[in-house]
């Protein structure tokens, strides 16, 4: 029997070695179809019952049917649906001409787009469960930070009934206060409030017994001469600055937090949620409703002028009441056009020794927020969605206004423990939820598929 020339043999023995390229002119594109559009996969997804589809085709039919199920067999998957990579890479290095013009052509359908986004938004909601079993799989994260969430929400419960059941009425502040029926110690108070350096002359206000009558009618040259002695003249002009302005209302005006949501508990809710859901609006409300009290120590602390830095003139900054400078509002717009939450730390960061806790809950959490700002900016420019940028901010805008004035319409009809709970939610424990959102954000980005 004649053998096989040698070359033949070759042949044959490296296509028994390598299948694939034996067969590879023969597939065509439509062996990779997808089932719903019937053109070659795109990000192809599989599904538990085996059958693939286009990403956008799966979104397309789950935005239009709200149904988890496949589009071909009906099946219900579990999960949810991954991109099968290894298909995808095949795909794309055998049909790369074809695979490019349906991206190009994706990428320009805002019907696709924006099921995709949907699509992709329903499955982050989702919690994955492990194989066989009812537990969370861990590598999802949240669920630390949930019990702890769970647990801290009782205890603050109980300890916000006990601080209301215990403590006097907020309405017996010297904010609500005449300041002729001050008592000795109530100047004493109103005095210690204006900063640390107000303690060096507690004990000589005490031992003059000066009340609210006789505080109204002391004048620079008595604080400066015995039985006083206000030697320093930037103490001595921070208490006639806070003095004229206590003639004016009076009333004590707010100096802290917590007199400042005395007097304007809606307000200062309305602020909490701006300082987490759009703290430029909240800045820009300030500006327009509450310039002189709040916004211009706001500017003058976080944008101090250069012959501001000795720390006398730090004492006054709260109490100055100047304009700001062309050079102080190009910092500040710098500051609240690309790190606004920047500007609520640093402004926290100079009440640490008014608050200690509470401004260090606000310039973590003011960290926080811009983590998961930088996260949403850098989904959208890793989408492709730059040209969205102005119709998000409108639509945010819009949102957050609507629910802003809707709040101040039925703020009045709202019990004021609940007011309170809800401040004291905002204040304390959103640092403990936006820890838990990035985390997640922080394994999303580390599991997203591109």
């Amino acid at each position: 029997m004649e053998e096989p020339p040698q070359n033949d043999l070759n042949t044959m023995t490296h296509e028994k070695d390598d299948p694939l390229q034996s067969t590879s002119p023969q597939i065509s594109v439509s062996e990779f179809s997808c089932h719903c559009c019937y053109d070659i996969l795109v990000n192809p997804t599989t599904l538990n019952c085996g059958h693939s589809f286009c990403r956008h085709c799966l979104a397309l039919w789950w935005a239009s049917s709200k149904k988890t199920e496949c589009p071909e067999c009906r099946e219900k998957w579990e999960g949810f649906p991954k991109v099968n990579i290894l298909l995808r890479d095949a795909i794309e290095k055998l049909f790369p001409d074809a695979i490019r013009m349906r991206y190009e052509d994706i990428q320009h359908n805002n019907d696709i787009v924006q099921s995709l986004a949907a699509f992709q938004k329903y499955g982050n909601d989702q919690v994955p469960l492990a194989p066989n079993t009812g537990r969370v799989n861990p590598q999802r994260g949240g669920g630390f930070f949930s019990g702890v969430l769970t647990a801290l929400t009782g205890v603050a419960v109980v300890l916000l009934v006990y601080h209301w059941s215990s403590r006097e009425s907020e309405h017996d502040l010297l904010v609500h206060k005449a300041v002729a029926k001050w008592t000795a110690e109530e100047v004493v108070l109103w005095l210690e409030q204006l900063g640390p350096w107000a303690s060096l002359y507690r004990d000589r206000f005490l031992a003059e017994r000066v009340n609210g009558r006789l505080l109204l009618t002391l004048t620079e040259e008595e604080f400066s001469r015995a039985p006083y002695t206000i030697e320093n003249s930037s103490h001595r002009r921070a208490i006639l600055l806070e003095l004229e302005r206590v003639k004016a209302l009076g009333v004590k005006p707010p100096q802290n937090l917590w007199e400042y949501k005395a007097v304007n508990p809606g307000r200062s809710l309305f602020l909490l949620y701006a300082l987490k859901s759009s703290p430029r609006l909240g800045l820009l409300y300030l500006y327009l409703f509450d310039y002189t009290d709040t916004f211009l120590p706001f500017i003058h602390t976080i944008c101090p002028l250069q012959e501001d830095s000795s720390g006398e003139d730090t004492i006054t900054r709260l109490l100055d009441l100047r304009e700001p400078t062309w050079k102080q509002w190009r910092e500040f717009l710098v500051k609240y056009s690309l790190l606004p939450y920047q500007l609520i730390a640093e402004f926290a960061w100079d009440w640490l020794e008014v608050h200690y806790w509470t401004s260090r809950f606000l310039i973590v959490n003011a960290m926080l927020l811009s983590v998961l700002e930088l996260f949403s900016f850098w989904r959208i420019w890793s989408r492709s969605e730059l040209k969205t940028v102005p119709q998000r901010m409108w639509s945010h805008f819009w949102k957050v206004s609507t629910q802003g004035l809707f709040v101040a319409m039925f703020w009045p009809l709202i019990p004021q423990f609940v007011c309170n709970c809800l401040f004291y939610w905002a204040l304390y424990f959103n640092p403990i939820i936006n820890i838990d959102l990035v985390v997640k954000e922080v394994r999303r980005l580390e599991t997203q598929v591109l």
